[in-house]
């Protein structure tokens, strides 16, 4: 039977990245409004600083302090890739590409993190993961295509496209380890201010753009720092320090299905059957991805009451894991998630 504390810490971590995965299909959509008046490097400079102002007064006011010096590498590495390189070259993908053909090439992320979680971080890859993103892929690939036109899209914008997938991946697994060391809003925090520095360069064009940019597209670039990248970028933090990063990247093949109701409320823009049959096929790549295989005590009807806690399967490696982790002991200038 699985144990009471590891059932409620699985849950809480299926709630905050659904919090994540939420607020960055709302991101499709602010990014488009605020694309018409920002470049790509003012944009993402202004979604960060704003990110960056949030997170540090809830750092502040939870008074943790400085992160570990074991989880720098890791925040270092995802702050570049993540916040830096894969904002920025999203945005001129897109730039380059129609929605649907991003959404697309985006989602080899996913992929890729499994493929990386494997070969660094030791995790593996069941056949349900398997599965369920072999669905979830077929699903957003049904959504670019009727999105796209055809299919036909530049090199450079696919190429950027990709660059962004492999950042957004390089980062998500850079960033496992960092949880291991310290909490969800430091690693969010300093990571975002990571990722600022990084954009710096792009200051004197946020500057000269904001001068003339209408209102709606800052208070949509203000709402990418403060819901999409502070709030998501965290509550995705603390669900990834209690899931395997596969599992994670999954978990975000819900994007393209959600995107495509946003942009129907928010643009007008009605989806097609292919449209919506691709987003109910990533859906349910999602939830098989997600699911458990039943235990053969479950399968015998109550075998498992028999075999007590011995029976158990991915979610007792799970309560296990939980559980030295909250044994850990406490790094002075962390106060938790």
């Amino acid at each position: 039977m699985e144990p009471v504390s590891s059932s409620r810490t699985r849950r809480t971590a299926l709630a905050a990245a659904a919090v994540s995965v939420v607020l960055w299909a709302s991101a499709f959509v602010s990014i488009r409004s605020a694309g018409t008046a920002y470049s790509p490097g003012a944009l993402a400079l202004g979604r960060l600083l704003a990110g960056s102002l949030v997170l540090g007064c809830l750092l502040l006011a939870r008074r943790e302090g400085l992160p570990p010096r074991a989880a720098w590498p890791g925040i270092a590495v995802s702050g570049l890739l993540w916040f830096g390189v894969y904002m920025v070259v999203l945005n001129q993908g897109e730039r380059e590409v129609d929605a649907g053909t991003a959404a697309m090439v985006v989602n080899t992320g996913p992929v890729l993190i499994v493929l990386l979680g494997v070969r660094f971080l030791g995790e593996t890859a069941p056949p349900r993961l398997l599965s369920g993103m072999a669905l979830s892929l077929a699903g957003t690939v049904a959504v670019g295509l009727s999105l796209s036109g055809g299919g036909r899209a530049p090199v450079l914008g696919v190429g950027l496209c990709l660059l962004a997938a492999a950042g957004y991946a390089g980062g998500v697994v850079a960033q496992k380890p960092a949880l291991r060391h310290a909490g969800a809003l430091q690693v969010t925090t300093f990571g975002c201010l990571v990722g600022t520095v990084a954009c710096l360069p792009f200051a004197p064009a946020l500057v000269e753009e904001a001068s003339r940019a209408p209102l709606s597209a800052t208070l949509d670039m203000v709402y990418l720092g403060v819901f999409p990248t502070a709030l998501a970028f965290t509550t995705w933090a603390y669900a990834l320090a209690r899931t395997p990063a596969g599992r994670m990247g999954a978990t975000t093949y819900a994007v393209p299905a959600l995107v495509v109701p946003m942009s129907w409320l928010a643009l007008g823009e009605v989806p097609g059957a292919l449209t919506l049959a691709g987003g109910a096929l990533c859906l349910a790549g999602v939830a098989v991805s997600r699911s458990r295989p039943r235990t053969r005590g479950t399968a015998r009807g109550g075998a498992g009451a028999r075999t007590g806690a011995g029976a158990g399967s991915a979610e007792g490696a799970e309560g296990a894991e939980g559980a030295v982790s909250s044994r850990r002991p406490r790094s002075p200038g962390r106060r938790g998630s």
